[in-house]
């Protein structure tokens, strides 16, 4: 008997970030991500009889197989158990492919994690003759989070939540959409990657967690998250862009200022970065236009503006390109969370 699934997952970026992480995956404070609509991942998963001839866990990559992703799965299966008991009689072939390329300052490690989460939970429930429920995706988040913490936010669109707070819905081990509509002007809120720097980062994200556990600065770094976080809940709701704007280069300047004051500290932002930076703000204090950055652990640039905005900001964007980044950029926006795939990989 052989059991196959196939999905497409988008990739996330967090407005208030996730640092400093305990137990087996759960984070030290609440964030806020928004999910994006072109940087994606497509698995599928075969799950098939066992083959004496093969290794019973195989990884593709855009065709190739890559046996360096494999012991992160099979630690995510480990920590399954029998929630996920497929794996302990058949054997699993995983295909995936990004729309994006590696290190280009879009995590990966969500669109994929939370892409394999989709395949496995539905094998699962196909190998228990189970129909898929109002639960599915709340269970693939939680299967996600396993694997990578920010994954857990790629399973639904929009602006997603993951952690205990006041306003949220979402929980340590679980996201979930905000429970309050975003205002109009947050819809479809759009999110240019400006890649400065698209080598191997020299300090891999769970390091830098690592470093939050004895932290000089951790616990006001936790109480500042949980303040934007409540703020950024309202902030949506109101359609306060001078809040919003506000909150995510706070949060994104945090994040790095965490890194480099780490006790092995580091700096991941590259000259480009800072001098995007403040490209970015002197624009806006001369053209008024609601644009704004934010960054992930690493140096390149999200540049974050409301759709209604975007005729007036793209040409200021594609001049950064052009002048700090060699051209290179990824054009993106909101996304609406997973689909189903109909290709196969």
């Amino acid at each position: 008997m052989k059991l196959i699934s196939s999905w497409q997952a988008p990739s996330n970026i967090a407005i208030v970030k996730y640092w400093g992480k305990y137990g087996i995956q759960l984070p030290c404070n609440p964030s806020i991500s928004l999910t994006l609509q072109q940087a994606k991942t497509e698995t599928k998963v075969v799950a098939q009889d066992p083959d004496s001839s093969q290794d019973n866990l195989q990884f593709f990559l855009d065709g190739e197989r890559k046996p360096g992703f494999e012991p992160k799965i099979w630690a995510l299966l480990q920590l399954l158990g029998d929630e996920f008991s497929v794996w302990k009689t058949k054997h699993l072939r995983i295909y995936s492919s990004n729309t994006f390329p590696h290190s280009a300052g879009i995590a990966s490690s969500a669109s994929g994690m939370a892409a394999l989460a989709l395949c496995l939970l539905e094998i699962e429930c196909a190998f228990r003759g189970q129909e898929i429920d109002d639960s599915f995706f709340s269970t693939a988040s939680r299967w996600a989070r396993l694997g990578s913490g920010s994954a857990s936010r790629s399973l639904f669109g929009g602006f997603v939540s993951w952690g205990n707070g006041p306003g949220l819905n979402s929980n340590l081990e679980t996201a979930a959409p905000l429970p309050n509509p975003v205002h109009s002007v947050f819809q479809g809120m759009k999110d240019a990657i400006l890649l400065v720097d698209q080598s191997e980062k020299k300090v891999s994200s769970t390091a830098g967690h690592s470093l939050m556990n004895e932290h000089w600065f951790a616990q006001q770094r936790f109480k500042q998250a949980e303040a934007h976080t409540d703020q950024l809940i309202q902030i949506l709701t109101d359609g306060d862009v001078e809040g919003f704007i506000e909150v995510a280069e706070n949060e994104a300047l945090s994040l790095h200022a965490m890194m480099m004051t780490s006790s092995s500290s580091y700096v991941l932002m590259r000259p480009n970065t800072v001098a995007i930076i403040e490209e970015i703000r002197e624009f806006r204090k001369q053209s008024g236009l609601p644009v704004c950055f934010t960054l992930d652990a690493g140096p390149n640039v999200h540049v974050l503006y409301p759709a209604a905005y975007e005729a007036r900001i793209q040409p200021f964007v594609l001049e950064l390109v052009q002048r700090y980044c060699a051209g290179k950029w990824l054009y993106d926006a909101m996304g609406a969370g997973p689909t189903k795939s109909i290709t196969q990989l």
